[in-house]
């Protein structure tokens, strides 16, 4: 218990520290929102693969995944390296860096609102991101509980009361750059933690070839396909079409999520981006493929699962469980290594959503004037009054019928990354790309992802998984925006064309320059 207390007592006083060494950087809206636009590939790469992969990912996912698929779930693991990472770097880094740059925006909803000459649009995609942030910090907090409760003997509500004011004292302090630079360290933890715990578990139970006969031996439950022998060995696992629904979601999904497309924002050049995609691919193939890598091999404990009254196991409970007979030295360190992912993912989210709501809502509406230190002092407030809410949401989540981490995630990405992706995408590469046509894509991928909300509290919803009808929205955006774009009047074509030549005039000659 005293190593256990004492790696966590570090972790805080790091934490802290940072968010003082970097408060220099926070003196204005630029540099507490993009870190004044200088930061390198390295800070860039794991800021983005921090934020990425949280306990969401390890507990949630990993778990529940993990469980239905058995070693087929690794699909997702790299997915999220090959698709939400790299081909993510490749395709949005160095344009959006450059439109971004050249529109002067801090956040997605500026980016809508100049790209696409509409106030409305900024308020509305402002208005989404702060409604859907909120359920996804709170799945980010519930990936906590189990764990804490295992390693500490701790109350649920003492994990989020520490979280919350560890975010609030650090991103305060030093804004983007401390998360940044916080983001590295945690990273860093992350790597180390979860090849240890991997090669623990397995040692636990004979090494990976007798792991893999046992899994191999385990009856298979899964409806629709009982009777498949070895299923949870297998290449593509007992479910194909559930398991690519997933890797859509927690893959494409990416691609819009606003504290995800941020880090392409505050990066220092073009050439940076280059190395930071390599570098996010690397490290998502380590965090995302261990993490479902270890989750694949959740039913070798299934004896031990905690069972919901229905008598179905509890999915946030199968990689706690997993751990439960480690070492105490890797307990702790299996602790660090969670909490380190959500406090990243925690922080990129509290920062995204008090930006948005100061920069895109709260000026220039309500205060039609606002100096720098008042929007500062602003975005600062903000930050405690989000943390604050999330974590109430977290506390009654926990307690109510929402048992499983992963719906709140679905929830949360199937209307943000299905109403952005298309329309960031489209307005990157394509002048014809019309403000209706984004409109569209909101309104769709906001009331699918509402309404079938509601009908699974009232009874049936439309498609049964919240994670299927999450990637439904990101796909189906996709050819939204194109459609309604060519039925619909074009933006002006002058100010389009010179928007595109300004922003990419420099794209393949040399770095652009946060001076510039």
């Amino acid at each position: 218990m005293f190593l256990k207390i004492l790696l966590i007592v570090l972790f805080f006083a790091v934490t802290i520290a940072i968010g003082f060494f970097t408060r220099k950087r926070a003196t204005s809206v630029d540099g507490f929102v993009l870190g004044g636009r200088k930061v390198g590939p390295w800070l860039s790469a794991f800021a983005y693969g921090t934020s990425y992969f949280s306990a969401v990912v390890f507990i949630g996912y990993a778990g529940q995944f993990g469980w239905k698929y058995g070693m087929a779930a690794f699909w997702i693991g790299l997915g999220n390296a090959f698709i939400g990472s790299l081909l993510a770097w490749y395709v949005l880094g160095a344009r959006t860096r450059a439109m971004t740059h050249h529109l002067g925006a801090q956040t997605m909803p500026e980016f809508f609102g100049s790209r696409f000459n509409s106030k409305p649009l900024r308020i509305a995609a402002a208005a989404i991101i702060f409604v859907f942030l909120i359920p996804y910090t709170a799945s980010v907090y519930n990936g906590l509980s189990r764990l804490f409760y295992m390693a500490f003997g701790l109350p649920y509500e003492y994990a989020i009361i520490a979280m919350g004011l560890l975010t609030c004292i650090y991103v305060v302090l030093g804004g983007y750059m401390a998360t940044a630079v916080n983001d590295f360290v945690q990273g860093i933890i992350m790597l180390l933690g979860i090849i240890a715990v991997i090669t623990a578990v397995l040692l636990g139970h004979g090494g990976f070839t007798q792991a893999v006969i046992t899994l191999s031996q385990i009856p298979n439950d899964i409806p629709g396909t009982a009777g498949m022998e070895g299923a949870f060995t297998s290449l593509f696992g007992p479910d194909l079409k559930n398991l690519v629904g997933v890797i859509i979601l927690t893959s494409l999904g990416t691609w819009g999520l606003p504290q995800m497309v941020s880090k392409f924002y505050a990066i220092k050049n073009t050439s940076s981006i280059r190395r930071g995609a390599i570098i996010s691919t690397v490290f998502a193939l380590i965090i995302a493929g261990g993490s479902y890598f270890l989750g694949g091999f959740g039913r070798l404990v299934g004896a031990d699962i905690a069972l919901t009254p229905a008598g179905t196991p509890v999915y946030d409970s199968v990689i706690p469980t997993l751990l439960s007979s480690m070492p105490d030295l890797l307990i702790g360190l299996t602790v660090v290594l969670v909490l380190s992912a959500s406090m990243s993912t925690l922080s990129s989210l509290v920062l995204t959503s008090s930006s948005t709501l100061t920069l895109d809502l709260i000026k220039g509406n309500f205060a039609k004037k606002m100096t720098d230190r008042t929007q500062l002092i602003s975005i600062r407030a903000l930050i405690v009054v989000f943390v604050i809410i999330s974590a109430t949401i977290a506390l009654v989540q926990y307690n109510s019928s929402v048992t499983f981490i992963a719906q709140l995630m679905a929830i949360s990405w199937g209307a943000l990354a299905g109403a952005f992706l298309a329309p960031f995408i489209y307005g990157l590469y394509w002048k014809r790309t019309s403000t209706a046509a984004v409109w569209a894509c909101f309104i769709f991928a906001v009331g699918l992802t509402c309404s079938n909300m509601i009908m699974g509290f009232v009874g049936t919803p439309f498609i049964a998984s919240p994670i299927n009808a999450g990637a439904l929205t990101m796909v189906a955006g996709l050819a939204i925006v194109p459609l309604v774009s060519l039925i619909t009047p074009a933006p002006d074509k002058e100010k389009t064309a010179r928007l595109f030549k300004e922003s990419y005039k420099n794209l393949h000659e040399r770095p652009i320059d946060a001076e510039e």
